[in-house]
């Protein structure tokens, strides 16, 4: 007579703590081994293994390496239990993410020092316009462009601004400091009272989250004039 099988724990009955979806959401990604990221990939084992368990003997019949499970093949990862087709592109596909992520070369933000600097960046989106447009460029504490962003476009002779358009998503991208910008179709850079007025106002409500006016940049015929290098902030 045979004695009573061994019944495996599914991931389900772990505690919560401890299966690999919920840790990454609770815990972070790097809080996870290289066998619990390999069974999220997996989702599922086989009727004797968790997925954690499978990816745990996937990993240990190659030296626990990473890189040597990328050197695997489909079938390769098809010979072991639980590991069909579809879980094994799924392996590949993560694998082959993380050896382009290796090659790719690492995109640094640029840096702004001047208003020129600002300048070359904001005018391919301003210059040669029909129309008026409204761009902020939102950077952190060391002056590194976050992103360059439309806040508003207009017509021929203006554009209306709302403050709080600008200061959203400064808030939400956690920008130390911000640029403004916007262009005059017809080439004339010296500012409105109406461009006055709403760098103070950008300026004096920036000040109250802790964010600063760096410049606005008036841009026009292949020209441009700074508030701040005029004096004008």
């Amino acid at each position: 007579m045979e004695g009573p099988q061994h019944k495996h724990l599914t991931i389900k009955s772990w505690a919560e703590d401890d299966r690999p979806r919920e840790k990454l959401i609770t815990k972070g990604r790097q809080a996870l081994s290289d066998a619990e990221l390999l069974g999220i990939l997996l989702a599922s084992g086989n009727k004797n293994e968790t997925a954690v368990q499978l990816a745990q003997r996937i990993l240990n019949s190659h030296q626990n390496s990473i890189n040597q499970l990328a050197k695997l093949q489909l079938n390769d990862l098809k010979k072991f239990k639980g590991v069909g087709e579809a879980k094994a592109v799924t392996i590949a596909a993560a694998l082959e993410i993380g050896r382009r992520r290796n090659d790719e070369t690492v995109y640094e933000k640029p840096k702004i020092t001047s208003s020129q600097q600002a300048y070359t960046i904001l005018k391919s989106k301003l210059s040669d316009l029909p129309h008026e447009e409204f761009w902020v460029m939102f950077m952190t504490r060391s002056n590194s462009v976050i992103k360059t962003e439309c806040i508003s476009r207009g017509g021929i002779s203006g554009t209306v601004v709302d403050v709080r358009l600008i200061l959203k998503p400064a808030i939400e991208c956690l920008a130390s400091s911000i640029i403004l910008s916007h262009n005059h179709p017809s080439g004339n850079l010296k500012p409105s009272n109406e461009d006055i007025f709403l760098t103070k106002k950008v300026k004096e409500a920036a000040m109250l989250m802790d964010i600063s006016l760096q410049d606005h940049i008036i841009i026009g015929d292949q020209s441009y004039l700074s508030f701040a290098d005029e004096g004008l902030l």
